[in-house]
């Protein structure tokens, strides 16, 4: 592999050269999330096997990529998903129970079931809907960039994608226009190796893909996707440049999508279950672990609580969810004009009128 930004060795300890030196509560806090992102990844798979809600993307050994990523942006920046980041909504202060309700579509589902499953939005936290067709986000993410910058705002976006989306056009017109308008937009790579089942290997014949930067004008870096404080250091400093002036920087974080591409996907039939084995052995959370342990802030008995706490939690926001009923057949009219025109009522007041079977 070409080399990438690596912080945190095998043994638990870090290059010193390269450590962003975070305080206690902030790499707690960063473990606490990645964990959280994973417990839930697993619970959410098996609700939707159990068909209590329709679909799931989960992020399994991703969780560095995602987390370490968004907790680098400050809370007024924006961030801009693709459709496997529910631990940046979380970083972000979505609660729990809200972003169960959107997996659901119920009636507390701020989109009132209008998105399709499990694309979730939480406009608090700056936080954009997901996108679900491939590269589509990155325009927007750079319109909301070049938008702060005419506005004056010091203000930064990250744009999550994956390998898949560098082949879109939507990507060259995103890079383009950020370089040329200095939009400052921290673009955030997955390079997860598979975008579906068709492997990076076919996706590109470059090096790397942090080099494509290069041909639009700015910078880009590689890091170890299975290490958050690699990802933390260069989304931060990516970040910083923006807010400065210095415009955008790509991010590549080489990482691996340890399991299914979505809850209707058999990676099974389009990789080697060798492959899998090898990036499991870089395990993000456990290298973080050993991070943790070898710093004094971490042990066996903190394990077990931050794990049963994050089961009840999970387990309660389910239980509060499954209680809320479906949205109500009005909502089906609602958000399509900031004021419902008279045809529009007009097919509502019908439509509500009709006998209910």
């Amino acid at each position: 592999m070409v080399d990438a930004l690596r912080v945190i060795r095998d043994d638990g300890s870090t290059d010193p050269r390269l450590d962003p030196k975070l305080a206690k509560d902030e790499a707690v806090a960063m473990y606490r999330w990645m964990t959280l992102e994973r417990i839930l990844d697993n619970r959410m798979l098996a609700l939707q096997r159990q068909g209590r809600i329709g679909f799931y993307g989960p992020s399994l050994g991703q969780e560095a990529a995602i987390v370490g990523a968004a907790m680098a942006m400050d809370p007024d920046d924006w961030i801009v998903p693709q459709y496997r980041e529910p631990g940046a909504a979380l970083v972000r202060g979505m609660p729990l129970k809200e972003l169960v309700c959107q997996f659901m579509g119920n009636a507390e589902d701020p989109a009132k079931g209008h998105q399709m499953p499990c694309h979730y939005v939480y406009r608090k936290g700056n936080y954009l809907s997901i996108s679900s067709p491939v590269g589509t986000q990155l325009p927007h993410a750079v319109g909301i960039g070049w938008a702060m910058k005419l506005l004056g705002d010091k203000k930064a976006v990250l744009a999550f994608f994956g390998d898949g989306a560098t082949s879109t056009a939507d990507f060259h017109v995103a890079m383009n226009f950020a370089g040329v308008f200095r939009a400052p937009t921290v673009f955030l790579c997955n390079n997860n190796q598979w975008a579906i089942s068709v492997p990076v290997s076919k996706q590109t014949a470059s090096a790397t893909l942090a080099e494509k930067a290069n041909a639009y004008g700015f910078d880009g870096v590689r890091v170890d996707g299975m290490d958050a404080l690699a990802v933390y250091r260069a989304t931060r400093e990516a970040a910083h440049r923006a807010k400065d002036g210095l415009g955008p920087t790509l991010v590549e974080a080489v990482t691996y999508r340890i399991g299914p591409h979505s809850s209707s996907d058999d990676p099974s039939r389009y990789r080697d279950e060798s492959e899998v084995a090898a990036w499991q052995a870089r395990d993000p959370l456990p290298r973080f672990r050993r991070y943790l342990e070898r710093s004094g802030w971490w042990d066996d008995r903190d394990e077990a609580r931050l794990e049963q706490e994050i089961g009840d939690d999970i387990s309660r926001a389910v239980q509060e969810a499954e209680r809320i009923p479906p949205p109500g057949p009005d909502t089906m009219f609602a958000d399509v004009y900031a004021e419902m025109p008279a045809h529009l009522r007009e097919q509502m007041d019908a439509f509500l009128a009709r006998p209910r079977r």
